[in-house]
Formats: C-alpha cells, structure tokens, sequence
C-alpha cells in the first residue's frame, strides 16, 4: 500500500477506537445515572450536562450563545461531504430532534472529544434492568479530534440520534444505491398520538404507549421513508463487510435497527426488527414495539 494509504487507514482506526472507547464510557455514566435515578426529569440541556459532569468528566462546558467555543463553527456533514455551519444549531430541532424542544449545549470532554448535545425531555428511566441504555436521552454530535480537522461525518465526526445538522438532512451512507439518514434512538408515541397519526403515516394498527416503533415510523415522515427487511440484511451485512458502524450505537454486542414491516396477530401488534453484529451475525425478527434500544435510519432523498 501507498504511504497516503497506509496513513488514511491508521487515522481511520484510530477515530473508531476514539469512538468506540468514549461511546462505551458514556453509556456507562448514562447506566450510572439511571441505577442513581438521576437520569430522567430535566427541563434543560444545561442541568442534564450539570448532572452527567458527575460521572463523566467534563473540562469546559460553553452556554448556547457561546457554543463554538466548544466546538467548531462549520463540519462537513454525510456522505458527499457537504460544509455545513453549527452556529445556529440552538435547540435540539438543529440536530434533528424537532419534538424535544430544548436548547444545545456545547462540551468538551477530558479525552479530548468535543460536542453538541442536546437533552430529551422525555427521557425515561429504568434502575431495576442491566438492559437500559440511557442514549435516547440525548443528542450528541461529537468530533473525537477536538477542533483539529477534518471535522468530517464518519471520520472523527461521530453522532449520536443526529439525523441532521440546521435542517441539513443528507444522505448518510449508501448501499446498493439506497441512501439511508444517520442512525438514530426514535421518540416514542403514545397509542393516542399514533391513532391521530397513522392514516398519515401508513400505521395499520396502534396497540401501546411508549411506542419506539411508531415513533421511528413518524421521525421518518411514514413507513415508506423507511428500510424494509431486505433493507435492513443489506445494512447489515455492509457492516460486517467493511467493519464500520455507520454511526449506529452499540447495545451489549449488537446492534438493533427498526425495519417498516408491521406485524400483527390478534392482540399482538409488533414490527419486524432487525438484530446484527460485525462478525456476521443477522436475525430479522417479530419485536414489541415497546423496545427502546431499536435504532432507526430513515430513507435519504
């Protein structure tokens, strides 16, 4: 291999390394924080961060009128690599999250990573599972180089439930000429709000309350915005191909991603999920639609 090569290779596994080592520390200050119930209940981005300072270090936090001093100023966001500016990105609706309704913070991190977050407001918490991650309660959108470059989207420019950046909505990553958004922890609905919903987005049946499912079903605009089985196997088994997460967080030793296919017998109303890992494993399957560890990926235009 050419030395450029061989030089872009080493910088890419080291950003996957730097992600990967601070995604699992974060989880388990987010795990931390649940068993403590501390997790859920905030009304604002800035007294979440406050209470995750103490179980994750923070050097710098910067307020949401200041925040490039934290982070940079312009990124350069999914897969044609388009320049696009952070500093409007004041509430959560900048990074994708339209139904939160709270303002960003920007942070820095004592590894050396920098960030975006903004809080969930309707974050639940669970002290009494091992299962629980606590990642759908934020978004993140972090550079595991600080300000140092190229501050590009699946270099050293990772997210987490960062579907877009100031409206910004490209596409994320493509296979087979398919172009998906970036992986994201969907909002749940309640069965009232999926009744007055689903006509509009193509639901056949509502059934719960925190229903992750219909609420990665209306992130995405209606079921056709979203991968269907043959859709998910292929995302799958590009990861496992190329060894790239393509922004998806990990759960335990997998990943779990929501398909369009619903499914329902009887009393039972569930969705096709998907289950895989790097090292081959895939199962597509029937899955309650109350499972809040399920990512989702909407389709691109």
């Amino acid at each position: 291999m050419t030395i450029p090569t061989l030089v872009a290779n080493y910088q890419n596994k080291a950003w996957n390394t730097s992600s990967q080592v601070f995604v699992r520390k974060l989880e388990e200050a987010l795990k931390t924080m649940n068993t403590q119930q501390s997790l859920a209940g905030y009304s604002n981005t800035a007294d979440f961060v406050a209470g995750l300072g103490k179980h994750f270090k923070i050097t710098k936090v910067c307020a949401n009128d200041d925040i490039m001093s934290c982070f940079e100023d312009k990124v350069y966001w999914g897969k044609n690599e388009l320049q696009v500016s952070t500093e409007n990105v004041k509430t959560a609706a900048g990074l994708g999250q339209h139904d939160w309704d709270t303002e960003t913070i920007g942070v820095q991190f004592a590894n050396g990573t920098s960030g975006i977050i903004a809080y969930n407001p309707n974050c639940k918490e669970n002290p009494f599972t091992n299962q629980f991650t606590g990642t759908s309660c934020l978004a993140l959108l972090y550079d595991t180089d600080g300000f140092k470059k190229p501050n590009t989207d699946g270099k050293d420019l990772r997210y987490i439930n960062v579907t877009e950046i100031d409206g910004h909505k490209p596409c994320s990553f493509e296979i087979n000429g398919t172009c998906y958004t970036a992986p994201f922890y969907p909002t749940p609905l309640t069965q009232a709000e999926c009744e007055s919903l689903k006509d509009d987005l193509g639901i056949n049946n509502c059934f719960f309350d925190d229903d992750y499912w219909a609420g990665a079903v209306k992130a995405c605009g209606g079921k056709d915005n979203m991968p269907d089985t043959s859709q998910t196997s292929n995302i799958a088994h590009y990861t496992r191909d190329n060894k790239i997460d393509l922004g998806f967080t990990l759960n335990g030793n997998y990943y779990y991603l929501w398909s369009n296919v619903e499914y329902s017998s009887g009393w039972i109303k569930h969705a096709y999920g998907a289950e895989f890992n790097m090292a081959g494993r895939y199962l597509s399957s029937i899955q309650s639609r109350q499972l809040s560890h399920f990512q989702a990926v909407c389709l691109a235009e």
